[in-house]
C-alpha cells in the first residue's frame, strides 16, 4: 500500500484514509450496464470524506471529471455515444418511465450544495436533468446536512441502481460506501457513533474478518 501526505496526514493514495484505518482489502469492484461519470468540484476532489472518489474506486468503468470555475469541462469529452445524458440534480424532473440502464449516462455531481448548484447551472442543457425519488435518512455520517432530505452523491447512485433494479450492483456498492464510512468515523476518533453506525449496517455481516482487524487492539 502506498500514501500519500496532505495537509501533515498520511493517507492511502486509494482509499484516502490513514493506514490504520485503511479499507481497501475489503475492495469488491462493482460492474454495471449503467455509464457512470462523476464531475467534481475540484475542492472535492481532495476531501477525504468525498463519495465521488468512493465511486470512482469502486466502479472501475466508471470517469471522474474535474470542473473549475475558470476552467469549463468540455461536453463533448464527457458525453457517450449512444446514451441518453441524465444529470442528477433535484430541481430536474422525475426519472423518466422505461428507461433501459444500458442506454443511460448518468452524470453526478459532487460536491457541497453550493457547488453542485454551480456546475448544475453549467451543464443543464447538455441532457436531462431529472431528480430521484430519494427518501429515509441518509447514511453518509460524515458530514452535518444542512437540512432534510440531503443525501450524499453515492446514495444517488444507489437510488438510481435500484430504481432499474441493478440489486447485485446495488448491494455491493452500498457495503463499500458503508465500510468507508465506518473507518472514516474511527479515523477520526468517534468510536461510539462508529459503533452505533455499525448496529444498523449490512457490514458487520459483510466483512467480518476487516472489521476485526482494523478493531484489533494496536501495541502501545
Amino acid at each position: 500500500m502506498r500514501s500519500v501526505v496532505r495537509g501533515m496526514t498520511v493517507r492511502c493514495e486509494r482509499c484516502r484514509l490513514p493506514p490504520r484505518w485503511c479499507v481497501c482489502a475489503g475492495l469488491r469492484e462493482v460492474r454495471c450496464p449503467l455509464k457512470v461519470d462523476v464531475l467534481a468540484h475540484h475542492r472535492e476532489c481532495h476531501r477525504p470524506t468525498s463519495t465521488g472518489n468512493l465511486i470512482c474506486r469502486v466502479l472501475p468503468e466508471s470517469r471522474h471529471h474535474v470542473w473549475r470555475r475558470e476552467r469549463h469541462v468540455d461536453a463533448d469529452q464527457l458525453r457517450a455515444a449512444g446514451r441518453e445524458l441524465w444529470i442528477v440534480h433535484p430541481h430536474g424532473s422525475p426519472v423518466p418511465a422505461g428507461a433501459a440502464s444500458e442506454n443511460v449516462q448518468v452524470v453526478l455531481l459532487d460536491g457541497a450544495w453550493g457547488e453542485a448548484s454551480a456546475m448544475a447551472r453549467e451543464i443543464s442543457s447538455w441532457g436531462r436533468m431529472v431528480s430521484l425519488p430519494m427518501t429515509g435518512e441518509s447514511r453518509y455520517w460524515l458530514r452535518a446536512q444542512q437540512d432534510g432530505g440531503r443525501f450524499s452523491t453515492v446514495e444517488a447512485l444507489l437510488f438510481l441502481l435500484r430504481g432499474f433494479g441493478l440489486e447485485s450492483a446495488h448491494d455491493t456498492l452500498c457495503a463499500q460506501f458503508e465500510l468507508h464510512v465506518y473507518a472514516s468515523l474511527r479515523a477520526r476518533g468517534r468510536k461510539e457513533t462508529a459503533t452505533e453506525f455499525l448496529h444498523g449496517s449490512v457490514i458487520a455481516a459483510a466483512f467480518p474478518g476487516l472489521l476485526a482487524q482494523l478493531n484489533a487492539r494496536r501495541p502501545q
